[in-house]
């Protein structure tokens, strides 16, 4: 089996952006597109997510971008100066600005990274893991380019019962207030379905199994739910034995790919593979 890095693969940065192409096996400038962004738990970098889900055999150029704050991104200080970051306000600090920044970069972004590698197929698919998928989610929300399809891994789509199930972990309640909980209303696509909605694309979430029943099963199983009553096709899965980290830590290197995240990468594949 050809290793991750033995494979064909393009990096660079646009935009400001880092960002990781796996090229089709066709190599068709014409191919679908489908960009995707990484967690901030294993895999936290584009090259991670990358080798955790190539999405192997799908006929696309699959672009991975960095998020914001993350990777060649992190501030000065590095992880410490996050994790300070985090416990000092993770809404606002981090969530917040992660998530606009990512939204807003996109589409300037993608014209940046088409223009220098050539590309130009029109069919376009969304891919994201946890608050990556937020970040996927908020862009499908948002972009005024045509979607096609989108696959959401431990899919961060609710904020406010996830920063309670961090809080659990931690010890801590976070204390809301307004300013915060503007930034939680931007991440919450459980009420902002009617957004995606409108934007139409088939919507598949994978769960994984061992994901926060809380913060991760209930409110992506409402999305799925309100996109069906909407009449737009959504489906909520759950992989078995998946855990919320795709790899081991610290996730920022590529690495072998696990089992789960390898049922995962299949579901994904088929997803789009029936849709771009």
């Amino acid at each position: 089996m050809t290793s991750f890095a033995e494979r064909e693969q393009r990096s660079g940065t646009a935009n400001g952006v880092p960002y990781l192409i796996l090229p089709p096996a066709s190599g068709r400038a014409d191919a679908p597109i489908v960009v995707g962004w990484h967690l901030f738990d294993p895999p936290r970098t584009e090259s991670a997510f990358a080798a955790a889900m190539p999405l192997d055999g799908l006929d696309a150029w699959r672009i991975y971008l960095g998020l914001p704050l993350c990777g060649a991104r992190k501030p000065a200080g590095g992880d410490e100066e996050v994790m300070r970051l985090g416990m000092e306000d993770a809404v606002r600090n981090l969530y917040g600005p992660v998530q606009d920044q990512a939204v807003a970069e996109f589409e300037p972004t993608l014209a940046a990274i088409k223009a220098e590698h050539g590309l130009t197929g029109d069919r376009l698919g969304l891919f994201g893991g946890s608050a990556g998928a937020a970040a996927a989610l908020g862009v499908l929300a948002a972009t005024s380019l045509p979607v096609a399809a989108a696959v959401v891994v431990s899919p961060l789509t609710e904020l406010r019962p996830l920063v309670a199930a961090n809080g659990r972990l931690y010890g801590i309640v976070y204390p809301w207030d307004a300013g915060s909980e503007a930034i939680a209303d931007k991440i919450d696509f459980v009420a902002r379905a009617p957004e995606l909605a409108r934007a139409g694309a088939p919507l598949r979430l994978l769960i994984g199994e061992l994901d926060d029943a809380e913060a991760i099963h209930a409110p992506a199983i409402a999305v799925a739910e309100a996109l069906v009553a909407a009449g737009v096709e959504a489906e909520a899965t759950v992989v078995p034995n998946m855990p919320h980290m795709l790899v081991d830590p610290p996730g920022d290197e590529p690495a072998p790919q696990t089992d789960y995240a390898a049922a995962a990468d299949r579901l994904a594949v088929e997803w789009f593979d029936r849709r771009l």
